[in-house]
């Protein structure tokens, strides 16, 4: 059995710090957010577009910022291949899309092949004027398909075996993001 050795790539500071960087470049570029909404993937897209709602309307106090979660689990290309059923979550839109600046989050960009099925997903609510993509890591070197985010907070160059860990205080008591990568065999 090959060993993994682990590497600490956001640790709660950092990891906050990011959060708000990445607040205040939507801002920049979203200014109040009266034509903008932001949509997390489920199923771990939704904690960071959860807490980055959350602090846009810290930081801007009165304004209404339009949320959503969206399942992609029958528009995944791997959806009848997988060995491990894949259990739907529950889409949560309860606002129309069209013309809007839509932004989706998730929280590692790996392959593409996530946001591929949420371009199309996100389709059955409407035409946006505009989507954009916020990620918490940017995996380089890993992808399917052709798309890059507009919003990153930390990007890192892997390889197929390395595995990032994202662990979320909603769930796993803190914040962090770690790199697991294969020890080689001497």
């Amino acid at each position: 059995m090959m060993e993994m050795s682990s590497r600490l790539i956001l640790n709660p500071k950092n990891f906050e710090i990011t959060i708000d960087r990445l607040c205040f470049e939507l801002i920049e570029n979203h200014d109040d957010f009266s034509e903008s909404v932001i949509i997390g993937l489920q199923p771990r897209g939704i904690y960071l577009s959860n807490r980055i709602a959350s602090q846009l309307r810290h930081f801007l106090p009165g304004k209404e910022i339009l949320t959503g979660n969206l399942d992609i689990t029958f528009f995944r290309d791997d959806f009848r291949r997988r060995e491990n059923v894949i259990v739907p979550s529950a889409t949560e839109i309860d606002f129309i899309i069209e013309n809007k600046k839509v932004i989706l989050v998730d929280d590692v960009l790996y392959t593409g092949r996530t946001i591929r099925a949420a371009l199309d997903a996100i389709l059955a609510f409407g035409r946006p004027s505009k989507v954009e993509l916020l990620t918490l890591i940017n995996r380089k070197f890993s992808r399917h398909v052709p798309i890059e985010p507009n919003y990153v907070g930390k990007q890192i160059d892997t390889i197929m075996s390395d595995k990032v860990k994202v662990s979320w205080r909603e769930t796993d008591g803190k914040d962090e993001v770690w790199l697991l990568t294969k020890e080689k065999e001497e």
